[in-house]
């Protein structure tokens, strides 16, 4: 099988090419990027930083998943809080959906606890907190209006219990309690979890201020209307340091569905988005404050992302992602330590 690659990788050499953006939309390179050099905040403040982790082992009846997440802190010494979740579940086709929900969950109460009690000035965020807002429906799972209905009548309870942290997973608990031998109650538990991640969301966004959503990578194609990200276009045609046009955008005019909750505040949301480059020639990112911030405030919150940043990008969102990713090896670790011996069906393969 390898040989057959490499042949068929010497055969494509110099036939299969970069698709390069095209520039023919509606915007050009000066009219969009800004070079400036922005000198790193003298202010003195405490920063967060967050990140989530899952991964997963296949056995032959079951899978085995782990979930995790971490805030780091630092306001003169480091500090840090962290949760995870270990457990197996029957196969099902959405599983990394599910887990996926599972670790946004964990990551939103690390932040909340971590700006809440930890008394932080800013917290960042590692992704999209507009996609996760936009994405927050489960498009893959099918539970007809009765049921929806049904699960819809837990919400006050589960809107009541995210406000404490003494259960990891609360839609989790609610139906394993109320509808524990569904024959689908895993679509129940990604339905009702969907709900739990909106509202942690909303209790989030009570300090909107304070959050700086940061991505390393993006499919957004607002400003160039390309065939390619407008990201990757930064990255293909700037060099220097500088600064995206700045995109707004109401919740009501991007989402044409309703929210399951608490419909009315999230439409009437605001976020702020733009491209940077911290330092030159290095990676271009994408940042979103979920407010409507001016281009004066803009700065300001540069200038606070670059005083804790190495090689163009903030040091404690490296941390956190290093400290939390679970690698294959943990996991075989995990299942050796919890004593699951089950098999996974390639042991002949071995």
């Amino acid at each position: 099988m390898l040989n057959s690659l490499y042949i068929e990788a010497a055969k494509k050499r110099g036939i299969i090419k970069e698709i390069l953006p095209e520039l023919t939309g509606e915007g050009s390179i000066p009219d969009m990027w800004e070079e400036i050099q922005v000198k790193p905040s003298s202010e003195d403040f405490s920063l967060a930083a967050g990140d989530g982790s899952f991964n997963k082992k296949n056995f032959l009846a079951f899978t085995f998943f782990a979930v995790g997440a971490e805030s780091v802190i630092y306001n003169g010494e480091f500090k840090k809080i962290d949760d995870s979740i270990i457990d197996s579940i029957e196969h099902c086709p959405f599983i990394d959906d599910l887990l996926r929900l599972y670790m946004g969950v964990l990551e939103l109460k690390s932040a909340i606890n971590t700006i809440e009690y930890m008394d932080v000035d800013y917290y960042f965020i590692d992704g999209s907190l507009f996609g996760d807002l936009i994405r927050s429906f489960p498009k893959n799972i099918l539970i007809n209006k009765k049921r929806q209905e049904e699960l819809l009548s837990l919400v006050d309870e589960l809107k009541e219990s995210v406000k404490y942290f003494n259960y990891k997973l609360q839609a989790k608990r609610l139906i394993d309690q109320y509808y524990p031998n569904y024959a689908d109650k895993n679509d129940y538990i990604m339905f009702l979890t969907s709900i739990e991640l909106l509202c942690l969301l909303k209790q989030l966004f009570q300090h909107k201020e304070k959050l700086i959503a940061i991505s390393k990578t993006s499919i957004n194609k607002d400003l160039f209307n390309s065939n390619i990200p407008d990201i990757s276009i930064f990255d293909k045609y700037t060099k220097k340091a500088g600064i995206s046009r700045i995109i707004y955008k109401k919740v009501e005019n991007e989402v044409k569905f309703d929210f399951l909750v608490e419909n009315e505040y999230f439409k009437k949301l605001f976020f702020t988005i733009f491209y940077l480059r911290l330092e030159d020639n290095k990676n271009v990112l994408k940042v979103e404050l979920p407010y409507y911030a001016s281009y004066e405030e803009i700065l300001e919150i540069i200038k606070k992302i670059k005083k804790y940043s190495a090689d163009g990008y903030p040091y404690l969102l490296k941390k956190a992602h290093k400290d939390v990713v679970i690698t294959n090896k943990d996991m075989d670790s995990l299942a050796i330590m919890v004593n699951l011996q089950e098999k996974i069906g390639r042991e002949m393969l071995r």
